[in-house]
């Protein structure tokens, strides 16, 4: 350990004498997704041993503010104007210099990053500052579907080198793990354990009935129409232009009467609705936007998709399962983790058209199977992706790290 490393630690623990342990939670930006939810969840209900400082960017341009989120919870976070998803030098520096300031005046003893942008900039920022423990939790990861192989690689090299400068990392599902640790190798199984997200899964259930009526009477959906929804970002990796593909081969192949909802938005929107006009014209598909009460719209739905190419923990197929719905999911990230195929929904091999659709139809074609899934759904997620499993296991970690550098 360096002398000046040596000398910050004894400062920090001498300034925790008789207070809290500081915790600085820095995410990418507060757009609708599982970071949002797990960063709030934590920084709400860790125990009163924790202060936690909430920080992170605005959503992008087809993103939806997600600030009601941590809001609802009596949170109100520091937004940073600087920390954007693109790179770029200038906001990258100005983020960078800002997320410094902060660590100086909060005198953190973690620094905890959500997802890469953070991860990238937060931890730099920490290593700097001297900050005790870094720890990083990776909500999905850009290896691969995303860049051109030269960027990926450029991304691979700077997450190893940041992994062997953090304390502690985290993967969502234990398929994650197996990523980062053996087929990716940005980091060593050693510093990286599984703590999945975890959710205020109850309201779910709350008026699953009088949710389902309200759905699809404002959507005006017939009581003889099923209701297919894919929900998530327009973006390439999500794969709408596949979905689409195969909405149009089930509209040749079913004489079964459904609706279709594209619950999201984003720069792909153009590219899918030129899509939709090429391949099925007279399919009745429905663009949402994003809805920010999902608890209230899934229940109208009879089906929920994913078809994407890259995923981490998918929170929209969690939140389905909560909802009674079952799902249909191309086989990416964590996805096998938080489902049972066959039991809450199917899970189909990526861009396997032909076996896509015949799942789909399966399903539109057999309501007692629906039903039969649509209860185990709820079974299968209730006990295992709750907040309190989350924080427990959260600040049992962070007590682990900083009792290995002898911090507590």
């Amino acid at each position: 350990m360096n002398n000046v490393l040596f000398k910050t630690q004894e400062l920090y623990r001498s300034r925790m004498q008789g207070r809290k342990i500081r915790v600085l939670r820095i995410i990418n930006r507060f757009n609708i997704g599982g970071p949002t939810y797990n960063a709030t969840l934590l920084t709400k209900f860790l125990s009163k041993d924790f202060e936690t400082l909430l920080i992170g960017g605005l959503p992008e341009e087809g993103e939806s503010d997600s600030l009601f989120i941590p809001r609802s919870y009596g949170i109100e976070p520091l937004l940073l104007h600087e920390l954007k998803r693109e790179p770029n030098f200038f906001s990258d520096r100005q983020a960078l210099k800002k997320i410094k300031s902060i660590i100086r005046e909060f005198k953190p003893d973690i620094v905890h990053t959500h997802a890469s942008k953070a991860g990238a900039l937060g931890r730099k920022a920490a290593i700097d500052c001297n900050v005790p423990v870094i720890v990083h939790t990776f909500h999905g990861h850009v290896f691969h579907s995303y860049f051109g192989a030269l960027k990926t690689w450029i991304f691979k090299m700077i997450e190893r080198r940041l992994a062997s400068k953090t304390n502690g990392i985290i993967a969502i599902s234990p398929t994650q793990k197996k990523e980062l640790c053996n087929i990716y190798r940005i980091a060593p199984e050693r510093k990286t354990t599984v703590i999945s997200l975890g959710f205020d899964l109850e309201k779910f259930q709350r008026d699953l009935k009088l949710k389902r009526e309200e759905t699809r009477r404002n959507f005006d959906i017939g009581k003889d129409e099923l209701a297919i929804a894919i929900i998530g970002r327009l973006s390439a990796v999500k794969n709408h232009i596949f979905f689409i593909q195969v909405i149009s081969d089930l509209y040749l192949k079913t004489k079964n009467k459904f609706k279709v909802f594209i619950v999201g938005d984003g720069e792909e929107r153009p590219k899918i609705e030129q899509k939709i006009k090429t391949l099925c014209p007279a399919a009745p598909i429905v663009f949402t936007s994003w809805i920010k009460d999902i608890s209230s719209f899934n229940p109208g739905m009879d089906i929920i998709c994913l078809t994407s190419l890259n995923e981490g923990t998918p929170v929209s197929l969690i939140e389905a399962q909560a909802s009674n719905v079952p799902i249909i999911c191309t086989d990416v990230g964590g996805v096998c983790d938080i489902m049972k195929d066959g039991e809450t929904g199917y899970i189909c091999p990526s861009n396997n058209l032909e076996y896509f659709v015949e799942k789909l139809l399966f399903l539109i074609e057999n309501e007692n199977i629906r039903k039969k899934m649509s209860q185990n759904g709820w079974s299968f997620v209730r006990d295992k992706y709750t907040y309190e499993i989350l924080v427990k296991k959260t600040e049992k970690y962070y007590r682990e790290k900083l009792k290995e550098i002898n911090y507590l």
